[in-house]
């Protein structure tokens, strides 16, 4: 399927999702959360793809919301021109921001792994992108700033549901009341950043990397996705009784429930094809 604004490819069994206005540095635009939303669609049932790397065209992973052609954060935090007056008012579209989240909630519900490889800075919703996913790369030239008090707004794009469970409660509200930069050395410290790879090699290490996570179970490793997501909103009780229907996933008649079984009686590496 061809995209006007995000790059769709295949790497063996894992995609890499590009998102492609670098003139912009990337900035959410309505066409871009669009092709966001339907790029994962895409991903999603194709039962070739095993993992899923998002990084960001140019320069930069993402600035932010660029709303009808307004303003983005750029790398400094200044607001590019805004190419219409009227942003300040268009600011609260809801119908906007809301196909924001469900793009986020698309995002963030795909079963198959994803790492964002955060290639320069990642400003507010697209800070927000680069939170959803299950792992963050980085490289020396990534950082990250939340800039919504900046634009006398309060996070969106569920940055305050992912960013206090990734770095706790008080680093997140440092992060967004001072609304100042983080560094890859610091994001990697308080754990933004899961691992940390030189920018040149950046996309191809998280390949790298997403093919060594796509070399698991397909069907357990969604499974075990949704315990530990789970986990987040359970009691202890609750998140027991999950684990005990999740495990069945690994047992029952499936192909790869089979294939496991051979593979250790045969003691050979199993072939999963997650069917």
């Amino acid at each position: 399927m061809f995209y006007n604004n995000l790059i769709l490819e295949r790497r063996g069994h894992v995609a890499v999702v590009t998102l492609n206005r670098p003139e912009r540095l990337n900035a959410l635009s309505r066409g871009l959360r669009d092709d966001l939303m339907a790029a994962v669609e895409e991903v999603r049932t194709d039962d070739d793809v095993f993992a899923v790397v998002f990084t960001g065209a140019g320069r930069g992973f993402c600035s932010g919301a660029d709303i009808q052609g307004g303003g983005a954060a750029t790398e400094d935090g200044e607001e590019a021109e805004a190419q219409t007056p009227s942003r300040a008012d268009r600011i609260y579209d809801y119908e906007y921001h809301w196909v924001g989240h469900q793009a986020i909630s698309i995002y963030e519900n795909l079963d198959k792994p994803t790492i964002a490889a955060v290639n320069g800075p990642a400003a507010g919703a697209g800070m927000s992108l680069a939170l959803a996913c299950d792992l963050r790369v980085g490289s020396e030239n990534t950082r990250f700033k939340t800039v919504f008090l900046e634009r006398n707004l309060s996070p969106d794009s569920g940055m305050s549901y992912f960013l206090p469970r990734i770095v706790g409660i008080s680093r997140a509200l440092d992060l967004v009341l001072s609304s100042r930069w983080c560094d890859a050395d610091e994001a990697y410290r308080i754990g933004l950043l899961d691992r940390l790879f030189p920018a040149e090699t950046l996309v191809d290490k998280a390949v790298e990397l997403a093919n060594e996570l796509s070399s698991w179970p397909p069907l357990a490793t969604q499974a075990a996705k949704r315990v530990v997501h789970h986990s987040t909103e359970a009691t202890l009780r609750e998140q027991l009784v999950y684990e005990v229907h999740a495990l069945t996933i690994g047992r029952r008649a499936t192909n790869d429930a089979a294939e496991s079984r051979a593979a250790r009686t045969e003691r050979r590496a199993p072939r999963f094809t997650g069917t």
